[in-house]
């Protein structure tokens, strides 16, 4: 198989940047008009607190707090749509909702708002997914992942940092986790090279192979024998061209003859 299944489109841009516009629009209506957004988050244990489970993730509570998300989900989620297009929806969409749930099981009771749940589940699912392949481009990205947001880890355990929601963390990183599990990939391969790569490969039909010996040894293959040269046949001249006969007269001149030949000659 080869790598045409990653095939870079205008939504790999547009999906990330749509969405932190959208982040970016809600925070705005939030400070510039009084609505207060923080009692749509997530307040465990509560019916009202359900409805977090939908909305918190588009509600900030500070400009610092929607910058530190913004540059992450730009980055994660262009990297889910190009890299895992067939579940980039479902991840996102579901991602969403089951870390929002988790979160509301075991949150503390307070307003868990914000993306960073989000972005654990992209954070967990794209490293765990891409190990998982052991497709060397998905490793690569899961290795990338973990060099840039592998310090996020810290942040699921309780008494890091009162103000975050740890609950939120650690239910991002559990629905990654779970998600890297339940949505399948194709069955990445390296492209077949050599003939010994391909699965109907015999050995002992290989004309390297055979100059190995049971025990593995590399043993010399015997000198070919010299090919003896056919002499060439001469044939006789008689077999390739017709002979030639040539019949010489002699006949005693004359004194007539002599005396013309004289005169003929000049000096």
């Amino acid at each position: 198989m080869n790598d045409n299944r990653f095939k870079f489109s205008p939504s790999v841009v547009a999906w990330s940047l749509y969405f932190v516009v959208l982040l970016w629009l809600l925070y705005w209506i939030d400070i510039k008009f009084p609505v207060n957004f923080a009692q749509y988050g997530v307040y465990p244990r509560t019916l009202k607190g359900l409805r977090g489970i939908l909305f918190s993730p588009f509600i900030h509570g500070s400009l610092e707090h929607l910058y530190n998300n913004s540059i992450p989900l730009l980055v994660l989620i262009a990297a889910l749509r190009f890299f895992y297009r067939k579940h980039a929806l479902q991840v996102i969409g579901y991602g969403i909702l089951l870390s929002g749930f988790i979160t509301w099981l075991i949150g503390r009771e307070s307003y868990h708002i914000g993306a960073s749940g989000l972005i654990y589940v992209l954070v967990s699912f794209m490293f765990f997914k891409g190990i998982q392949t052991g497709y060397y481009r998905l490793v690569a990205l899961s290795l990338t992942i973990i060099m840039l947001y592998g310090g996020m880890i810290w942040y699921v355990f309780p008494d890091v940092d009162k103000g975050i929601s740890w609950e939120g963390h650690l239910a991002g990183l559990i629905t990654g986790v779970v998600f890297s599990r339940l949505y399948d990939a194709p069955d990445y391969q390296k492209p077949i090279v050599y003939d010994w790569q391909r699965p109907d490969f015999n050995p002992d039909e290989d004309a390297f192979m055979k100059r190995f010996d049971e025990n593995g040894n590399f043993i010399n293959p015997p000198k070919p024998e010299p090919e003896l040269e056919e002499e060439e046949t001469v044939q006789p001249v008689s077999a390739t061209m017709p002979r030639i006969r040539i019949v010489y007269n002699y006949t005693k001149a004359t004194e007539e003859d002599n005396d013309e030949e004289t005169d003929n000659l000049k000096i």
